[in-house]
């Protein structure tokens, strides 16, 4: 696979084309190659939206062999997309000085699928399935279903991120992302596996968040706040406007990616209301609450996830988020 660790989305020919200096250059790691599922940031890069906030970003992609989380605590970049909260939870433990400042996905989009009319039609069949979960899912949300759900270990085998063993055995779950691996078993298997969101059976963590440092916050709050503001609306834009040249920068970040790949994703993201959704009606993308954070705390100590006596609202703050930002940008 063709990777690019340095690959970045600039704004330098839309300064030199208006003529506006950027008042501060920031640098947004990722914790994956560049995807639609990535398409908020894109798009703020590619519209000009990061520029009209005073901001010079530059994306720096993660990939399966980068952990770029370590780059936001060593200080060499000023924000990172975590993918859930249970990490989030860790770094108190760990004392490790970062906080989620907001969460542009509110649903995971943590998947299983199953092969249809196996016997394994419905969530609560899933658990007698042969299941291909990864290391880092064992860890976390496989430990929650087996809580929760009877789950058991001794049918797991691990996933490799090739979806060929699923195929190949009928009576086993995958896990996956509700905007990627569907759309890999179809192009493989020639069928269309039932698909089962977890966070639609109780698995509440918000996803796809923004984490910075605790030193930025308190020393820049202007600057974590207009990064916050122009995503969400590069979200907004993103999954309901014209997403081109979002795309074309995806493309050109992770030249594997196709174009059938990221309108397959760009729908999932609209039809599970992965972005918006649930409290984003109310408060707009990104918007996060106490409430969900306990709910979702709760469950992982309750599961063994993480220590039950953690300081876990030390985890993110509200102080950024809520405030309806872009939400004129929903279509009527």
């Amino acid at each position: 696979m063709k990777r690019s660790v340095h690959a970045i989305a600039t704004l330098s020919a839309l300064l030199f084309a208006t003529g506006v200096s950027a008042q501060d250059k920031v640098t947004f790691a990722t914790n994956w190659l560049a995807e639609a599922e990535h398409g908020g940031h894109y798009q703020a890069v590619a519209d000009g939206t990061y520029l009209k906030y005073g901001l010079d970003v530059t994306i720096r992609p993660g990939g399966p062999q980068l952990n770029n989380r370590l780059q936001l605590i060593s200080g060499r970049v000023e924000f990172y997309m975590n993918a859930n909260m249970v990490p989030s939870f860790t770094a108190i433990e760990q004392k490790v000085p970062v906080k989620t400042v907001a969460a542009m996905f509110q649903k995971d989009p943590f998947i299983f699928m199953s092969h249809p009319g196996e016997g394994f039609d419905k969530w609560d069949d899933l658990k007698n399935a042969t299941a291909f979960v990864g290391n880092e899912a064992l860890a976390s949300i496989f430990q929650w279903l087996k809580q929760e759900y009877g789950f058991r270990e001794e049918r797991v085998k691990p996933y490799t991120f090739n979806p060929a063993p699923f195929i190949a055995d009928k009576k086993s779950i995958q896990q996956g992302y509700a905007t990627s691996e569907p759309f890999e078993v179809e192009r493989q298997g020639k069928f269309k596996p039932n698909v089962f969101l977890a966070a639609d059976y109780g698995f509440d963590t918000y996803s796809t968040l923004i984490e910075t440092r605790d030193d930025i916050i308190a020393k820049r709050p202007d600057l974590v706040q207009r990064f916050v503001d122009a995503s969400i609306i590069g979200w907004y834009n993103y999954i309901y406007g014209d997403n081109t040249a979002a795309n074309a920068l995806i493309k050109k970040n992770n030249p594997e990616m196709t174009d059938a790949q990221i309108t397959f994703s760009i729908a999932r993201l609209k039809e599970h209301g992965i972005v918006d959704s649930a409290e984003s009606f109310a408060n707009g993308i990104g918007a996060m609450s106490d409430a969900r954070m306990k709910s979702f705390f709760d469950k992982m100590a309750k599961a063994g996830v993480v220590k039950a006596d953690i300081d876990y609202k030390k985890s993110y703050t509200l102080q950024f988020v809520n405030k309806r930002v872009g939400m004129d940008l929903r279509p009527k």
